[in-house]
């Protein structure tokens, strides 16, 4: 049996080699230290440090109280990879600059489209739908109501998309010149309070800000009727060739399998909730 270049022969009890045994066991350390070298070659290259930007979208990530689902997400890449992150906190817009241009290697969260896709690769872990929040004295029932009215305006996180409703609607506004472009969420929340806008698009991490009772008396929502939109870890391609991207994509849907991200979102949303938004099919 041969293991780390030292030979063992074994001998049964008149004197001759075991060849059979001699043989399977060579097999199987041979088979043991394939798999040992294969794992190592299956993870990600950690020989540099790896930057990653969060961006403040309430319970994504909240720079008031340093936590949210995001980070936690990147501490258990970085935990399970061994590799280091620099972590930055940037705005959305910034980020998708970065990532573009290669000096940027990973964000959290983010939605693909076809334009994206020419810069970046995804890993998906979470899907959620998009509604609107509109003051209740703008008198919106229905979306038409929107695109029926002359002072209906609409706030968005500037370079943000939605689901293809609500893509459609921003779309339609900013031909209008109805459309307010901020760089967060409490920009959006302080112009509704104060009527500038009269809707939001928001989504499930908006939850503990719409239920403010400052907010919620004076709003409804009224939901967008199109499916989840999944949501990923965006890697830039300027920075992290295909084969890499491929062993970030499967430590993430590790992290799926094994309740990790599950575990993760029942921390912020009740288990049903977020049970939910982990339900479904992971794409390309």
């Amino acid at each position: 049996m041969s293991i780390s270049g030292h030979t063992i022969r074994r001998r049964d009890a008149v004197g001759a080699p075991r060849r059979p045994l001699a043989a399977l066991l060579r097999r199987l350390a041979a088979l043991a230290f394939a798999c040992l070298g294969g794992a190592a070659v299956a993870g990600p290259d950690c020989s540099r440090p790896y930057t990653l930007a969060l961006h403040e979208h309430g319970l994504l990530y909240s720079a008031a109280t340093d936590s949210g689902i995001d980070k936690d997400f990147a501490a258990e890449l970085a935990r399970r990879s061994g590799c280091k992150f620099v972590v930055s906190v940037l705005p959305r817009a910034r980020i998708w600059q970065l990532i573009e241009s290669g000096a940027l290697d990973f964000s959290l969260s983010g939605i693909a489209s076809e334009e994206r896709r020419r810069y970046a690769g995804f890993a998906w872990y979470f899907s959620n739908k998009y509604y609107l929040l509109a003051r209740k004295d703008a008198k919106v029932r229905q979306f038409s109501d929107v695109e029926d009215s002359d002072t209906f305006r609409l706030g968005v996180i500037r370079s943000f998309r939605y689901s293809d409703s609500a893509n459609r609607l921003v779309e339609r506004l900013a031909a209008a010149n109805r459309l307010n472009q901020a760089g967060g969420l409490e920009p959006l929340y302080q112009a509704l309070r104060l009527n500038r806008i009269q809707g939001m698009i928001m989504e499930p991490f908006d939850y503990p800000a719409v239920g403010e009772k400052a907010l919620r008396d004076i709003s409804v929502v009224i939901e967008f009727n199109d499916p989840p939109v999944p949501h990923g870890m965006i890697m830039s391609n300027k920075a992290l060739a295909p084969d890499e991207q491929a062993k970030w994509r499967a430590l993430v849907n590790d992290m799926r399998a094994d309740g990790a991200v599950q575990r993760i979102f029942e921390k912020y949303f009740d288990a049903r909730l977020a049970a939910s938004m982990l339900a479904f099919q992971a794409g390309p």
